[in-house]
């Protein structure tokens, strides 16, 4: 399942050369994560701060401007024994332009123990059902 979030760039992401700011494009996929999370798993209270960013990474194709809409496709697109992977491709909405591909590595974390742990099986069970391998 690829999940869509539209974002409007605000100008406060942009930067002197006019152009959204690297550090913005990382909100973004934050954000569309987020929203794939609330489609997948309604009840936030079922995973309550289960995960940490292990790794990300994100290759800027094109330029993206103030008040310019893009939207971010999300998908699952690997799941480990401790860990899953988010791909993002964002594109400009009214054109199609590739402006940036994206990756992140999540992985399930016990807090009170400081440490990873598997991913439960309730949650592999619904993050398989919306995994995508092409």
């Amino acid at each position: 399942m690829n999940q869509e979030t539209e974002i409007t760039v605000r100008f406060c992401e942009t930067d002197a050369a006019g152009h959204v700011n690297n550090t913005s494009y990382f909100i973004y996929l934050e954000e569309a994560r987020g929203k794939f999370f609330e489609k997948i798993v309604p009840d936030r209270n079922a995973t309550p701060g289960r995960f940490i960013i292990a790794s990300t990474k994100c290759d800027f194709l094109a330029q993206a401007y103030f008040n310019q809409k893009l939207t971010v496709s999300t998908r699952i697109s690997k799941i480990g024994t401790k860990s899953f992977s988010f791909d993002h491709m964002i594109k400009a909405t009214d054109t199609g332009l590739l402006v940036a591909k994206a990756e992140a590595v999540i992985v399930c974390f016990n807090y009170e123990e400081q440490k990873t742990e598997p991913i439960p099986s309730n949650l592999r069970n619904v993050l398989e059902g919306h995994l995508v391998t092409n």
